[in-house]
C-alpha cells in the first residue's frame, strides 16, 4: 500500500529521521509514538506529501487516497457546519472521471491475465461501488451521523462555522476526512479537542473502518483500543512492534535494557582503549599498538541509546493547609448566558480530601462551573467555598496566557515571593528547565513545555483545593504519568476537568456528569461511570431516535459473495507477499549466522584475542541477527494469520 525506503530528513544539517524503512499495509492500525520532538509530526507530513525528504523514497500505490488531520490547520469560516461537512463529497466528480478513464482503458486492452489488468478491474469495482453508494439521501444521513458522533447537536448544523471555537472547527475538518473514507488516515492528536463520548465514538469508527491508520496520540486508552501495531521513533531511528501500545511498553522496556547494557559495555571499552592510548602514547615500544587502537576507535560504530532520565522531573505539591470539611457546596446553582441555560438546579457537596472529575460533552458547562466556583462568573443559587479554602487554578488556556516575550526564568521570577526567589533556578532545573533552557523565551517553547511552566507557577504557593481544567493537553505520556503520581500524593481536594480516561482512572473516586443542563453525581471511578452510562444511555429517547435514523440511512453494502471474493483475492496477494518476505528474511538470517560463526571461530585464535575491531564486528552482526529474527517472527505470525 505504502512503502518507506531509506528515508532521511534533516533540519539545519541535523537528522530528525535517519535511514528509516517500513511498510504500511491495508487495514494496519498503527500508533506512532516517541518523545516530543522525536519526529512524529514530521513523518506524517512527509507521508502526506506536505514536505520533501532529504533522501529516500516514499512509494505509494497508484490512486492511493490519504486523509491527513494535522494538529494545526487553516480553517474556513464562510459556510455553515453542514455545508462545510458536505464538502467531503466534492471529489465525487473526480471519482466518476476516474471510473470513465478505467472503462476506456479496459476496452482498449486485451492482456486479460496480467496483474495490471486485474488491478484495473479491482479499481473499477471499488470506484463503481463508491459511486453507487453516493446517493444524495445516503450522503446526508452519513454526514449527519458523523457530525452527531463528533459531538455536534442538530441545532448546530445551520450555524456558521465562525461561531465555533478552533477546537470545534477542527472537529468539522475531522468529520470531512472521515466522510471521504480515504485508503490511509493520518491523524495527529485527533482527541485533543474531543470529549469522552466523542472519543468513544471515534474509537468505534476507526476500529470498524477499512482504512489503514497511522495515529499520533497521547491518549493511552484511545490508542490501545484503536491500534494493533506500534512504531516508535527514537534518535532518528524506528522500532516496529506488531502489538498494541500496552504490550509495546513491555517489549520496549526489555529492548531498552539490552540497549543500555550494550551501550555501557561499549563505553567501558572506549574508556579502556583511551586509557591505553594515553598511558603509552609516548613510548616507542608501544607506538604500533597505540596507532592500532586509535584507528580502531576511529572506525568504531558508536552505539546510541535514548537514556530516559525521569529522576529530575518529580512534581511535589506543597503540603496542603487544612481546610474546612466541605471545600465546595453547591445549592440550586443555575447559570445562563442570555436565553441559553447552561445548567440549572445543580446540587453537590465536595468533601475535604476528595478527588473528583467533571466530565461531559464540550459546551455542557464544566468550565463554566469551574469559573463559578472561582467567582469569575455571576450565577443564581448558592455556591460556597469552605473555611480556609485556598484555591490553585490551572485554566484550560493557562499555557496560552503566558507572556511569550518573557524568558522561562522571568515568568517564574515575577510570581515568586520570599525565600523561593533564591531557589528559582533549582525549581526550574527540577522541571527540566535547567541551564540554558531557563533563558529561553516562552514563545519558542512547545505546548508541553508551556504547560509544564504554567504548572510550576501553580506550585509556588501551598493550596488545599486544586482545580485543573484539561491539565494534560499537550503533555506527553511520560509527563502525564508524573503529573498523575503527584496528584495521587496531593493531600488536598482535587477537581479535575479532563477527557483522558487513562489519566482519570485510579485518580478520582467520584464523577460529576454535565449533561442536558443537569449536574449528575456518580460514585466510583471513571470506568464505573462509563459502564453505567452505556446501560443508562439505552433509555435516552434522543439517542434512540438518532440510532433509528442511522439505521434508516445506512448505506447499502456490497453483496456478501462479492465481499468474500474480494477478500479472498486480497488475502492471496498478501499471502504471496508475506511468503516472499519470509524467504528473503530466512536467507538473510542464514548469511548472518554463517558470518557470526566465522567470527566466533576467528576469536578463538590467540592472535585475535585483543582485536577490538573483530569484537565490534561480532556485536554488529549479532545485533543485525537479532533484528532479523525479530522481523522473521512478526512476518511468520502475519503469514499464519492469512492462511
Amino acid at each position: 500500500m505504502l512503502s518507506i525506503e531509506h528515508l532521511t530528513m534533516e533540519f539545519s544539517s541535523k537528522p530528525i529521521l535517519e535511514d528509516i524503512s517500513f511498510l504500511i499495509n491495508r487495514k494496519d492500525k498503527i500508533a506512532l509514538v516517541g518523545k516530543n520532538g522525536a519526529g512524529k509530526t514530521t513523518l506524517l507530513r512527509l507521508i502526506a506529501g506536505e514536505q520533501t525528504p532529504t533522501s529516500g523514497v516514499i512509494a505509494r500505490e497508484r490512486d492511493l487516497s490519504i486523509g491527513y488531520l494535522p494538529q494545526v490547520m487553516m480553517l474556513t469560516d464562510d459556510s455553515t457546519v453542514i455545508e462545510e461537512a458536505r464538502k467531503a463529497f466534492e471529489d465525487t466528480h473526480d471519482i466518476e472521471q476516474r471510473l470513465e478513464n478505467i472503462n476506456k482503458e479496459l476496452a482498449e486492452r486485451d492482456d486479460y491475465d496480467s496483474k495490471e489488468y486485474e488491478r484495473l478491474l479491482e479499481k473499477h469495482d471499488e470506484y463503481q461501488q463508491i459511486v453507487n453508494n453516493l446517493q444524495p439521501q445516503k450522503i446526508e444521513g452519513e454526514t449527519e451521523r458523523t457530525l452527531l458522533g463528533l459531538g455536534f447537536m442538530r441545532t448546530d448544523f445551520q450555524r456558521p462555522c465562525s461561531e465555533f471555537s478552533g477546537g470545534w472547527r477542527m472537529r468539522i475538518e475531522l468529520a470531512k476526512i472521515l466522510l471521504r473514507k480515504p485508503d490511509l488516515l493520518l491523524l495527529d492528536e485527533p482527541t485533543n479537542h474531543l470529549d469522552i463520548e466523542s472519543i468513544q465514538w471515534l474509537e468505534q469508527f476507526l476500529t470498524d473502518s477499512p482504512s489503514a491508520l497511522l495515529l499520533v496520540s497521547h491518549d493511552r486508552a484511545f490508542i490501545d483500543n484503536v491500534t494493533n501495531r506500534t512504531i516508535e521513533i527514537s534518535l532518528g531511528r524506528i522500532y516496529d512492534y506488531d502489538v498494541n501500545y500496552s504490550h509495546y511498553v513491555e517489549l520496549r522496556r526489555e529492548r531498552h535494557e539490552q540497549q543500555v547494557r550494550a551501550y555501557l559495555n561499549q563505553q567501558k571499552m572506549i574508556q579502556d582503549t583511551e586509557d591505553f592510548i594515553e598511558r603509552f602514547r609516548y613510548k616507542a615500544t608501544k607506538a604500533v599498538q597505540v596507532q592500532s587502537r586509535i584507528k580502531q576507535l576511529e572506525k568504531l560504530e558508536r552505539l546510541e541509546v535514548d537514556l530516559e532520565d525521569t529522576s529530575r522531573l518529580r512534581l511535589h505539591f506543597p503540603p496542603a493547609p487544612r481546610s474546612g470539611d466541605f471545600p465546595v457546596i453547591a445549592e440550586d446553582v443555575m447559570k445562563a448566558f442570555g436565553e441559553h441555560v447552561v445548567f440549572h438546579d445543580a446540587n453537590f457537596t465536595i468533601r475535604r480530601g476528595e478527588k473528583v472529575a467533571f466530565v461531559g460533552r464540550n459546551g455542557e458547562g464544566k468550565t463554566t462551573m469551574v469559573r463559578c466556583i472561582m467567582q469569575q462568573l455571576d450565577y443564581l443559587g448558592t455556591l460556597k467555598t469552605g473555611h480556609n479554602v485556598k484555591i490553585g487554578y490551572f485554566a484550560q488556556n493557562q499555557a496560552a496566557l503566558l507572556d511569550g516575550e518573557q524568558t522561562v526564568f522571568e515568568t517564574i521570577d515575577r510570581v515568586a515571593t520570599g525565600d523561593i526567589r533564591l531557589r528559582i533556578r533549582d525549581i526550574l532545573g527540577a522541571f527540566m528547565f535547567g541551564g540554558e533552557a531557563s533563558d529561553k523565551k516562552v514563545k519558542v517553547l512547545s505546548g508541553g513545555e508551556r504547560s509544564r511552566l504554567a504548572m510550576i507557577r501553580l506550585l509556588l504557593e501551598p493550596v488545599n483545593l486544586l482545580i485543573l481544567d484539561e491539565p494534560t493537553n499537550h503533555l506527553d505520556m511520560q509527563s502525564k504519568d508524573i503529573l498523575k503520581d503527584a496528584l495521587l500524593a496531593f493531600d488536598g481536594t482535587l477537581i479535575v476537568v479532563s477527557h483522558d480516561r487513562y489519566f482519570l482512572d485510579g485518580l478520582v473516586s467520584k464523577v460529576y456528569e454535565f449533561s442536558g443542563g443537569k449536574v449528575i453525581e456518580h460514585l466510583g471511578g471513571i470506568y464505573d461511570f462509563l459502564q453505567k452510562k452505556n446501560i443508562t444511555s439505552l433509555q435516552e429517547l434522543e439517542r434512540k431516535a438518532v440510532t433509528a435514523e442511522a439505521e434508516q440511512t445506512q448505506p447499502l453494502q456490497p453483496s456478501t459473495a462479492k465481499l468474500d471474493f474480494e477478500e479472498q483475492k486480497r488475502r492471496q496477494r498478501e499471502q504471496r507477499k508475506l511468503e516472499k518476505q519470509v524467504t528473503e528474511t530466512e536467507t538473510a538470517i542464514a548469511d548472518l549466522e554463517k558470518e557470526q560463526k566465522e567470527i566466533e571461530e576467528a576469536l578463538t585464535l590467540p592472535q585475535n584475542q585483543t582485536d577490538t575491531s573483530l569484537f565490534e564486528r561480532y556485536e554488529h552482526v549479532k545485533r543485525q541477527l537479532e533484528q532479523r529474527l525479530y522481523e522473521w517472527e512478526i512476518l511468520s505470525e502475519q503469514l499464519t494469520q492469512t492462511k
